[in-house]
């Protein structure tokens, strides 16, 4: 399956009282860049991160969310949502996120992406839209978009292509793996399967279900 991407985002320092990091700063809110921009084993080069407790770092290294779930977004809260207004670095269309399997490699641009983890909905990203709800109504609609691992650095683009050349056999989605960890507690053996599932996400999936049976 190939999409594309149709905006890369960088984020700008932003001061709030909503901000999750101690300083009172945060990254999420990105805009649409007009040139290539490199992305490295780190992240989006010019890309600030302020809370680096949650967000950054290897296994979080980019950030993707599909337009097609923005779209559902900006209808049911009646707004419009320009790109990177998820506080994502990656804009993609005709691509299932939601539904793409943890360790899936993605060919983007120069670059080669992989598959972490979902997202987890924070308070910050309910004080930038200011959605006092926002962090239940993102967890119900389960769509949470796709933290991203770097294998290859490169530059990507707006309108560069989004080619799946690998999925793992396992099968775990990014969605199943969200709604696991939150509104679904019964597919948390499904992630004991995930060969690909960054090492804190599986055993946070052990303790619950060593708690659930203990």
């Amino acid at each position: 399956m190939t999409g594309r991407v149709t905006s890369v985002n960088v984020g700008n320092v932003t001061e709030a009282t909503w901000a999750g990091d101690a300083s009172g700063r945060s990254g999420i809110d990105k805009r649409p860049v007009d040139a290539p921009v490199l992305i490295h084993a780190g992240g989006v080069t010019g890309d600030f991160i302020g809370d680096r407790a949650n967000h950054g770092g290897p296994e979080k290294a980019v950030y993707a969310y599909a337009e097609e779930d923005t779209a559902w977004w900006a209808t049911d809260l009646g707004r419009t949502i320009r790109p990177g207004g998820f506080g994502e670095n990656l804009t993609t269309y005709a691509v299932d996120v939601t539904g793409a399997v943890i360790g899936e490699q993605w060919a983007v641009g120069e670059v080669q992406l992989q598959v972490t983890m979902p997202r987890t909905p924070c308070t910050t990203f309910a004080g930038f839209w200011g959605v006092p709800d926002l962090v239940r109504r993102f967890t119900v609609r389960a769509a949470p978009g796709a933290y991203l691992r770097v294998l290859r650095e490169g530059a990507v683009g707006a309108g560069d292509p989004i080619e799946i050349v690998h999925r793992p056999a396992h099968g775990v989605t990014l969605g199943e793996v969200f709604r696991a960890l939150t509104l679904e507690p019964a597919l948390l053996p499904r992630l004991l399967t995930a060969d690909d599932l960054p090492g804190p996400v599986l055993e946070k999936a052990r303790r619950r279900l060593g708690q659930a049976t203990g």
